[in-house]
């Protein structure tokens, strides 16, 4: 049985249905609205402590949850080099420093990001770097099916072990929910290697075009069902981003959804997420709604190109004693 046809029957068993428009219809608007309260609820955690070990734990934990990322046009191999040579080695001068998670990437260059990683191309929970590639027309998601399923197999033909799809936000605006996950569901198995494993499939909401909470808390639920491993904010290049609200409306899901099933899901907030006092938040944010163990890389990732940056300095002022992160994450 296909990964497509057990996430058929995994849906049909959510919904008590087939995945059609009028079943996910029913489902989706079923759901309970998103509660007043959710900023609120964002905000106060945001302002909580870290209840495991230290300041130092915080920002290795950062950085090994992050995935490096390059998205510009003007992209070419020797920059992807670039970026490869920094996710391995993200701090020359402190061989402690961990690396990354993952190099993101458009298809094309992927054969270059693995390349350039060699022997440390791998999985991020055994401390090596994986390969994403953004796929299905990124960012817009405006071309046909056949060009989306091309796009993905490509990427994972040439070594990307997590693809990165965007959802087809007009369909979903326009309540055709059952094209939405037939999609989804086709590009999951596009992600079939030629050895049966899969590569990885993350798929974006571009919650920044769905005006709602209640229609991001639709999109993450048609999302799982229809088989995505992970459920992505933004694609880094429409306003608003990733926001604390909006992960936790999304961390809150994959709770629910673990909660009935068993299943993980994983989540990424991607686009604007520059601060290190910021993912702090995000941490605490994750933490005290799905739990820590949370906190490694198949589960959740923060999608950034500077991040690294300021964690870094953050981490080396730690170091020398001159630290100015936040005075909230507590220091055993």
């Amino acid at each position: 049985m296909t990964t497509q046809e057990l996430s058929r029957r995994s849906a049909v068993d959510v919904l008590g249905g087939e995945p059609d428009d009028a079943t996910l219809r029913r489902f989706l608007h079923g759901l309970p609205g998103v509660a007043v309260g959710l900023e609120q609820r964002a905000a106060g955690l945001g302002t909580r402590s870290i209840k495991t070990t230290s300041k130092a734990w915080a920002l290795d934990t950062i950085i090994r949850l992050i995935d490096l990322t390059t998205l510009e046009g003007a992209d070419t191999p020797g920059k992807v080099r670039s970026l490869v040579a920094k996710a391995k080695n993200p701090d020359a001068a402190d061989q402690t420093t961990p690396k990354v998670a993952a190099v993101c990437v458009y298809g094309d260059m992927v054969p270059d990001a693995v390349d350039a990683l060699g022997a440390m191309h791998g999985d991020p929970d055994d401390g090596l770097i994986s390969v994403a590639a953004v796929a299905t027309a990124f960012p817009s998601g405006r071309s046909s099916l056949a060009i989306k399923l091309a796009d993905t197999a490509e990427a994972v033909a040439a070594g990307a072990d997590e693809i990165d799809m965007v959802i087809d936000r007009g369909a979903f605006l326009a309540g055709r929910y059952g094209l939405v996950f037939d999609q989804i569901a086709q590009v999951k198995e596009a992600c079939r290697r030629a050895d049966g494993s899969y590569a990885s499939l993350k798929v974006i909401l571009e919650t920044g075009e769905l005006n709602t909470y209640d229609n991001i808390k639709r999109a993450s639920w048609l999302s799982i069902l229809a088989g995505g491993d992970f459920i992505k904010t933004s694609t880094g290049k429409v306003q608003p981003a990733a926001t604390l609200p909006t992960t936790l409306l999304m961390l809150e899901t994959v709770r629910d959804w673990y909660r009935g099933t068993g299943q993980r899901i994983g989540v990424k907030p991607a686009g604007g997420i520059r601060a290190s006092k910021d993912a702090v938040k995000y941490l605490v944010t994750v933490a005290e709604t799905v739990g820590e163990e949370w906190l490694q890389p198949h589960l959740f990732r923060f999608g950034a190109s500077s991040l690294l940056n300021d964690v870094l300095l953050q981490r080396q002022k730690l170091t020398t004693g001159h630290y100015s992160g936040p005075d909230y994450v507590t220091i055993d």
